[in-house]
């Protein structure tokens, strides 16, 4: 098909065409314009050199395709903002139950606590390391089997002398192994939702003593 010349269009119906109307979508409004071009033309088309019916049939094609590809991305933002909607009231569902995210704090409170850690299989050896806010080592935890998956351990809150350590939070790491091969460990704390943020990157939580976490992080909520 030859290429649309709006030279040989009446100037008065082209006054009536406004490209920026708006209550239609750019597609539509792209496909009201070829539309009443094409039409036009072939009304003004030379008898002796008339429109070639196979480049019309695909023009009208591609014209068809772009406005499919309007409306499906007109639906995908449809189904975006519902989806951040949802993620929203989930989110705020949140606030003042505990949960478990990837982190290496650990709360001390009246010689209870409990941190855990995720294994990509299970292991023969664990070591688990809690130091003090300077960074100062005060007890070490050993375990011999750990299954692949969430595990916990509770700590007593005594150091490796056996003096019951302050109420406050700690810091902890892992190592683990399996037949000699070491393992790679994700650190797990346990906290409270305090609080919910809304940004382009979705809900974050705000986790009492430990940081935001995307609602992704969270391991398990109880």
């Amino acid at each position: 098909m030859s290429t649309i010349n709006t030279q040989t269009v009446d100037p008065a119906l082209l006054a009536t065409m406004n490209p920026s109307s708006t209550t239609k979508s750019t597609a539509q409004a792209a496909q009201d314009r070829f539309m009443t071009l094409l039409v036009t033309q072939m009304k003004n088309q030379d008898p002796l050199n008339p429109l070639d019916n196979a480049q019309v049939t695909s023009q009208l094609a591609q014209l068809s395709t772009v406005t499919g590809i309007d409306k499906l991305n007109d639906t995908m933002s449809a189904m975006s903002a519902n989806y951040q909607s949802s993620q929203g009231l989930q989110a705020a569902s949140m606030i003042g139950h505990g949960v478990v995210v990837p982190g290496t704090n650990v709360e001390l409170k009246d010689g209870k606590s409990i941190l855990g850690f995720d294994l990509p299989q299970a292991a023969d050896n664990v070591t688990v390391q809690i130091k003090d806010s300077a960074g100062s080592l005060i007890r070490t935890l050993t375990a011999n089997t750990m299954t692949a998956g969430m595990n916990t351990i509770s700590w007593d809150g005594k150091n490796d002398s056996g003096k019951l350590m302050g109420n406050g939070n700690y810091q902890f790491s892992v190592s683990a192994a399996a037949a000699d091969k070491k393992l790679d460990v994700t650190n797990l704390s346990f906290g409270m939702v305090s609080s919910v943020s809304f940004g382009k990157q979705g809900a974050q939580l705000t986790v009492s003593n430990i940081g935001d976490f995307a609602l992704g992080d969270v391991r398990q909520v109880f």
